[in-house]
């Protein structure tokens, strides 16, 4: 049986003189000053589920200041807030959000705030092809190293004033794998339709655990609404990650989260959309090993045509071609998403 849940909150509000709101489609029009909320969660969710508490209700244009655990439930100091698996924070119910609406959501700040992370020692079954497994090193390091019951996780050091990060154990003899930093939330998401309550492992329509090493600082994230108050979780920071996160985890640290929301009215999405300084970015997204990424190519794409001709007003011919020699693909996830990205620069004004 399932404990009710209950939840302590620190949080403090401030205004500020400002609204920031998406450019595109109409937007959601605050009546009051926008806030600022600091908010501290000491209860963590595993399921993006529309029935769990809401941590905080804010208004489209307020700012949020929280903080994220690691995926195995680590905060900054250390100490264990919550059991492995992406624990989540949220859910921030968002006012004026309905059915149908697109959440809007502008990172501000994603930054680590420990000096250390850990990742996986081995490269992911699918991620090869089935000749070579034969022959892979055991996926064993050192027992309890970095979690208790687990011999496969290894430490990274994290450098946040020179922006590094790099292996601490163990050591190449050939190679310094010491990388920049590219700060991440794997986990991005809203309470998907009805009461389906996915674990925070996945992804959809709905967001989720998607992975997507752009979704970092600077990014904006637009996802479907399908409940009142869209209910947004976030999670799961990764200091660095390849793409497809071939090894199943990102350099896993705890988080500094800064974010503001928007509200795009009756915009209809059918899936998680992203926005960047360069791209919009167009995410096929769906659960790995769900089906063949081929399938999460064509949702990308099909996505990526909609909003061309909708919010750019491109005609469909324009758009396709646009696609064909512009477009660039990412793989999202191993066995999972695809992202389809067009530069800006080649985008007339939004509608």
């Amino acid at each position: 049986m399932k404990r009710p849940a209950h939840r302590a909150i620190l949080f403090a509000v401030v205004t500020s003189p400002t609204l920031i709101l998406a450019a595109g489609p109409p937007t959601y029009e605050s009546r009051q000053e926008p806030a600022v909320h600091q908010i501290v969660a000491t209860e963590y969710y595993h399921t993006f589920f529309h029935k769990h508490a809401v941590l905080k209700r804010i208004r489209p244009g307020d700012t949020v200041v929280t903080k994220t655990l690691d995926a195995g439930g680590q905060d900054e100091r250390d100490v264990h807030r919550a059991a492995p698996g992406n624990p989540l924070t949220g859910p921030f119910f968002v006012e004026g959000a309905e059915p149908g609406d697109a959440l809007v959501i502008h990172f501000k700040k994603v930054r680590p705030n420990r000096n250390w992370g850990f990742t996986t020692y081995r490269l992911l079954l699918p991620s090869l092809a089935p000749e070579s497994i034969e022959g892979l090193y055991p996926n064993r390091y050192k027992d309890d190293l970095i979690r208790k019951g687990r011999s496969n996780l290894i430490p990274w050091d994290i450098d946040i004033e020179r922006g590094t990060v790099r292996l601490r154990e163990p050591a190449s003899t050939t190679i310094k794998l010491e990388f920049p930093m590219k700060p991440m939330l794997g986990c991005v998401g809203v309470a998907p339709a009805g009461d389906f309550a996915p674990t925070s492992g996945p992804s959809g329509s709905y967001g989720g655990n998607l992975d997507y090493n752009e979704i970092g600082e600077g990014a904006t994230v637009l996802l479907p609404v399908y409940h009142p108050g869209a209910l947004l979780f976030i999670g799961d920071g990764h200091a660095l990650q390849a793409d497809g996160e071939p090894t199943g985890t990102g350099v896993e640290t705890s988080m500094d989260v800064e974010f503001t929301t928007d509200l795009r009215k009756a915009a209809n999405l059918t899936g998680p959309r992203v926005e960047t300084a360069d791209y919009i970015i167009s995410i096929g997204s769906q659960p790995e090993f769900a089906s063949s990424l081929d399938r999460a190519l064509q949702l990308a794409t099909s996505d990526m045509v909609n909003w061309l001709t909708k919010d750019y007003g491109i005609e469909p011919w324009a758009a396709h071609l646009l696609i064909g020699y512009q477009g660039k693909y990412d793989v999202v996830t191993v066995a999972g998403s695809m992202a389809l990205k067009i530069p800006k620069k080649h985008l007339p004004s939004p509608k």
